[in-house]
């Protein structure tokens, strides 16, 4: 997805950086995040099918910028786009209506690409993107809730046809559970302190808004605390927006799913936002690279050699020139890797 681009699963841009980035209008700081690296990684295994046009699975289409780079850069490609925000995906149907047939749009979250294949009757897939996190227009739209500078409803559901939604969270579910969501998904050191204070506050009348919920944890945090590290509640809120939309465990089948759809020399790209989402791409990534022969045999086994090899070493970071001109893009990390073995 673009910098702003997409309404998947993780936690890409800041909103603080987002504020920064963005100006009027409904576009605006709309910048596809490492556009032309990801472009050098995605565009040679498109290029290299013969006997059929390749297709692009963007898993997470978002406003369509890097979709519409790819489809400019390879004449033959036809793409897929997925996205679980419906009002992603009319901004993104507008903007690449002059492909015409070459591009299928699905509502859909990207842990059902397997079933989405199945229903659009496409085998594999010769390049995926993956840009995970909140967009620009999820963060600018103050009525999404997803931002703790703006006073609103709190929402933070990515498809707004689900029924989850923060303020559910926070006034339901039980301080245990609360305290465990803002200590994993947030990481935030003062998950308990914060579940106790919401537990009280919600006694009194339930939370609400986004500008309470806001104060509530600044006040909840110790002073030496809130001077550093920009506003106290953005681990709060990414927690939450985590867990209203099963973004970590999404992520988790929806990788694997991907590199199941690629064949030999198809390659899959991630960009991601936060530690939670680059550790879990490392970890499958790293798997699946890993020769599996019983380290006790003198040579490899064919069938337990990497089904994929990395194309970057470690994660890769954006340039300095990209940061300074999208704040965006300042948390991003890149990795990806290509299929070298079918499956056995």
């Amino acid at each position: 997805m673009d910098v702003g681009d997409h309404a998947g699963a993780g936690g890409h841009a800041s909103e603080d950086a987002g504020r920064r980035a963005a100006g009027p209008g409904p576009d605006a700081g709309h910048v596809p995040v490492m556009l032309d690296r990801v472009l050098e990684i995605l565009v040679p295994a498109a290029e290299a099918v013969t006997g059929r046009d390749p297709v692009y699975l963007d898993a997470t289409l978002g406003m369509g910028g890097h979709a519409e780079a790819m489809l400019r850069a390879v004449p033959r490609l036809r793409l897929i786009g997925l996205d679980r925000d419906t009002a992603a995906l009319e901004r993104s149907g507008r903007r690449l209506a002059p492909f015409g047939d070459r591009v299928a749009l699905e509502h859909a979250v990207y842990d059902r690409i397997p079933e989405v294949l199945r229903r659009l009757g496409v085998p594999a897939v010769d390049a995926v993107l993956f840009d995970l996190g909140v967009s620009s227009p999820q963060l600018d739209e103050a009525g999404r809730g997803f931002a703790y500078s703006y006073d609103a409803p709190l929402d933070m559901r990515m498809d707004r046809t689900q029924r989850l939604t923060a303020a559910e969270v926070v006034n339901g579910y039980p301080p245990a559970e609360l305290a465990r969501i803002l200590r994993e998904y947030g990481e935030e050191r003062f998950a308990q302190r914060i579940a106790a204070a919401i537990v009280r506050e919600r006694e009194r009348e339930p939370l609400e808004t986004t500008r309470r919920l806001a104060d509530l944890v600044r006040t909840s945090i110790p002073a030496a605390t809130r001077r550093t590290g920009g506003n106290p509640a953005k681990r709060t809120f990414q927690a939450l927006r985590i867990e209203v939309n099963g973004e970590l465990d999404s992520w988790r089948r929806a990788l694997p799913a991907a590199l199941d759809a690629l064949p030999v020399g198809g390659r899959v790209a991630v960009l991601s936002y936060h530690s939670l989402e680059d550790r879990i791409t490392k970890r499958v990534l790293a798997a699946q690279a890993a020769d599996t022969t019983p380290p006790d045999l003198p040579v490899p086994l064919p069938e337990h050699e990497p089904r994929f090899r990395l194309l970057t070493r470690g994660a890769e970071l954006p340039s300095g020139e990209e940061t300074t001109t999208n704040p965006r893009a300042g948390s991003v990390r890149l990795r990806a890797a290509e299929r070298v073995r079918e499956a056995t």
